[in-house]
Formats: structure tokens, C-alpha cells, sequence
């Protein structure tokens, strides 16, 4: 896969090199706790480099490890569609980069791969997440009840969103 670039950001397939930079990420506070993970995050980003259904990109932001992007894909004829999620140092919240990346993802998605549609699915009380998604034109589908377990074992509601590829926004 090529290198992506977008109006802030930079998006390139993830390799081992990237894996302490992005454990590091991963470890702070703010993203552990919507990514949680065990005593080796290394381990799990390596792990997630290694899945063939995962595609992971990082995120560049002035020549500088930002945070990864993964897409996985449907590719069922009659359920083919694209889901991606992201991580980014919250250092860099606030700034528009989460938002130029799902977009040149989503673009990517779109114009490269042919998808017509795609989903991603913050936690229902993640805000600035879904402002984010919002921004590049994903819409609420519904909340899906119980969703996906918390640290402390219980369990969240998380949000379906989609954005159909003619919603992609600028």
C-alpha cells in the first residue's frame, strides 16, 4: 500500500519499528482507557500487525508517530463494507487530526477499494470521538445496547456509525 496524505496528516503501513511509539500512545491514560490492554501493549500492537484481517496505518503529524488507524473489510457480495478505528496521542486532540485521518482513510476506502460503505463504533459516551466521525461524515445508526465490556468487567453501550461514500465530506 501506498503512503496517504491528507490535508495535516500522513498515513503509512504500520511496520515493527512503529510498535514502541505506538505502545507508548496506547499506554496514556486517555487512550488506555477506551483501547485498554494487558501488561505488554507492545505485544498487542505486534499482535495486531500480524492479523491479516487488520490493516494498521500510522499516523504521522509533523514528521512525528501520532497514533494508528486500522480498516478491516466484509468482503461478502452481498455485505462488503469497510469498519476502521483509531487511536491518537492526546497530545494532538483538539486540532482536527483525528478528523483528517478517518477522512483520508475513509477517501482511501472509498476511491481505492471500491467500498460503498463503511462503519466504525466509538463507545456511546466517547463525545469527542463521535464529533470527530461526524465531522467526516459519519451518521448515528443506532446504539448498540451493551456492547463491549469495560476494565472493571462491566459492560457499555457503544454507537454504530456509517457514512456511505457519497457522505465522505471534503
Amino acid at each position: 500500500m501506498t503512503v496517504l496524505r491528507g490535508a495535516l496528516v500522513t498515513l503509512r503501513p504500520t511496520v515493527p519499528a512503529d510498535v514502541p511509539a505506538l505502545a507508548a500512545i496506547r499506554a496514556t491514560p486517555e487512550v488506555r482507557a477506551r483501547w485498554r490492554g494487558g501488561d505488554n501493549l507492545a505485544a498487542e500492537v505486534a499482535a495486531d500487525l500480524d492479523d491479516p484481517g487488520i490493516h494498521c496505518l500510522t499516523v504521522a503529524y509533523e514528521d512525528r508517530t501520532i497514533g494508528m488507524i486500522q480498516w478491516h473489510a466484509e468482503e461478502s457480495p452481498e455485505y462488503r463494507h469497510a469498519g476502521m478505528d483509531l487511536f491518537l496521542d492526546p497530545a494532538v486532540h483538539g486540532k482536527g487530526l483525528g478528523t483528517d485521518t478517518v477522512r483520508t482513510l475513509a477517501r482511501h476506502l472509498v476511491d481505492d477499494h471500491g467500498h460503498h460503505r463503511l462503519t466504525i463504533d466509538p463507545a456511546a459516551d466517547n463525545a469527542a470521538a463521535i464529533r470527530c466521525y461526524t465531522k467526516a461524515g459519519f451518521r448515528p445508526v443506532g446504539v448498540m445496547r451493551r456492547y463491549e465490556r469495560g476494565a472493571d468487567g462491566t459492560w457499555h453501550d457503544g454507537l454504530l456509525m456509517d457514512l456511505l461514500a457519497d457522505e465522505l465530506t471534503a
